[in-house]
């Protein structure tokens, strides 16, 4: 296995500004160690044929004397739901096989400004529906930790890309801990940031309340590298919040070289922190917080009694928004088209979305046509919708507290495939400890805690912090994330088993 895989961003890009190393030798690197293990792991929907083009016009502007951004040439993989000029963008779905856009997401406009080698697209959950990853019309993405067991979902594909150092971050997209609940059974970095934080132009919307792009990696201060690119006002996006933003890097460099934890307030929230959860995951979280208590952080419990209800606001709002926005596929406008040999229009629609769309997609889209049909809507929608002030409302409570809440990023560590698949609600039930955060549109972070010691797989810490407060994240996380690793005496991902 190369050393430059298993670098960090950070490590990577110094070397590259030093001139150390080519971007050519750190995108052949990668695009060598896709190929040695994808047929094991598949966390990739499309590789990119001109990585290394990209990577060559780095390295002769660089020779040439031209100044350079601090990441350029450093490779990074892009989750499927984001639109590319250049490569396909099918959300994981039949319905858009082979479509090519005819535009950048502002976030992937940001990479290429940015000077990053897109290395290819990652595999999801068909249009970000699911946890495990099962769901992908074009197959299941493996955990990199254990090849039997799912590395989470929607986003699995780009978390199992970082976690088999195929590269060293990725982007994805969190709509209820798509981000954060992969990175904890897969033992990686993932940050869902601020609401409008991020822009969300160009991300093929599930559901535009809830979603958010964020960064995935092995480190806090590559994912605030990744961030720092990413982040800032989009004037093409509505939902953009137009303040400018502190360095999410340089609030990780912070707290991993400073006193950060020190009469830090960490608020326990007693809804998640209970029943269900696997024993390992709960050893680790306890484990956790006695370590921070030991390094000067002040433990407090707080509660939040209105988040026993997010499950089932979230899987009223998200479906009632989703059946909206895939209204638009309908074989008129763009991707497949399955013709009726003498049908109408309405046949051509319903035969195409019968055959392009997978079983999760039409649940959620019978679901949330329900929720929002005449006589029913303010029973459901609009009642879920009362129940999202309530859990916003909790958050503000908690935070007049606590300076960040923690609880653990996911219930249990990475389960079998087909464990949960013939069961929505044990299916749904991964995602109840990130989906708060969502519904208040607070930045949540995923990190790894350790081990569970009943089957040696990943378990992740997650923090939250207020709205427009993510640089707090980035300090806390990169101050946890060094004091569990000087314990360690490694990072996590060293002990990750070696593929390929």
């Amino acid at each position: 296995m190369s050393e430059l895989i298993r670098a960090s961003a950070a490590e990577l890009a110094q070397r590259l500004a030093a001139g150390e190393v080519s971007a050519v030798e750190v995108t052949q690197a990668h695009l060598d160690r896709i190929a040695a293990v994808e047929g094991d792991v598949h966390a990739f929907l499309h590789v990119n044929e001109a990585a290394l083009d990209v990577a060559r016009q780095v390295d002769a502007d660089r020779a040439s004397g031209e100044a350079l951004p601090a990441l350029a040439g450093v490779p990074v993989a892009i989750k499927d739901v984001l639109c590319t000029l250049d490569m396909p963008s099918t959300s994981g779905s039949k319905i858009l096989e082979g479509w090519v856009p005819p535009y950048d997401a502002t976030v992937v406009a940001r990479l290429r400004a940015a000077r990053m080698v897109p290395l290819g697209k990652t595999n999801m959950d068909e249009f970000a529906m699911g946890s495990s990853t099962e769901f992908s019309a074009y197959g299941p993405t493996k955990n990199p930790w254990d090849l039997t067991r799912i590395p989470g979902g929607s986003g699995g594909g780009s978390a199992a890309a970082v976690a088999a150092f195929e590269a060293p971050f990725a982007l994805g997209s969190d709509t209820g801990g798509s981000i954060r609940q992969p990175g904890a059974v897969t033992g990686t970095v993932g940050v869902k940031p601020t609401y409008g934080g991020v822009s969300r132009y160009g991300a093929i919307a599930l559901a535009s309340s809830l979603d958010q792009v964020g960064p995935v990696s092995r480190t806090v201060l590559d994912a605030g590298l990744l961030h720092d690119a990413i982040a800032g006002h989009d004037p093409r996006d509505a939902t953009s919040i137009p303040d400018a933003w502190p360095s999410m890097a340089a609030a990780a460099r912070d707290g991993a070289s400073g006193e950060s934890l020190k009469g830090l307030r960490v608020g326990v929230v007693r809804e998640l922190d209970g029943e269900g959860f696997q024993a390992g995951v709960r050893q680790r979280f306890h484990e956790t917080l006695e370590k921070l208590a030991a390094a000067g952080a002040e433990i407090v419990e707080v509660s939040a009694p209105n988040f026993q209800y997010a499950i089932a606001a979230y899987y009223l709002i998200l479906p009632a928004e989703a059946s909206s926005n895939l209204a638009k596929f309908d074989s008129v406008r763009f991707g497949m088209r399955k013709d009726v040999a003498g049908g109408t229009v309405e046949d051509v629609m319903g035969a195409t979305r019968e055959a392009g769309f997978g079983p999760e997609v039409k649940r959620r889209i019978i679901l949330g046509t329900y929720a929002l049909s005449a006589g029913y809507y303010d029973a459901y929608y609009g009642s879920a919708q009362k129940v999202r002030t309530l859990i916003q409302r909790d958050f503000d409570a908690a935070f007049e507290q606590a300076d960040v809440l923690v609880s653990p990023a996911a219930p249990t560590t990475a389960f079998a495939f087909g464990e949960k698949l013939d069961d929505p609600l044990a299916m749904y039930l991964n995602d109840v400890t990130t989906i708060p955060a969502n519904l208040a549109g607070v930045p949540g972070m995923s990190l790894p805690m350790g081990l569970a010691p009943e089957d040696g797989l990943p378990t992740g810490l997650q923090i939250m912090a207020p709205a427009r407060h993510d640089a707090r994240l980035y300090q806390v996380g990169a101050a946890v994330e060094a004091l569990l690793e000087a314990e360690w005496g490694e990072p996590l991902w060293a002990k990750a088993p070696r593929l390929g």
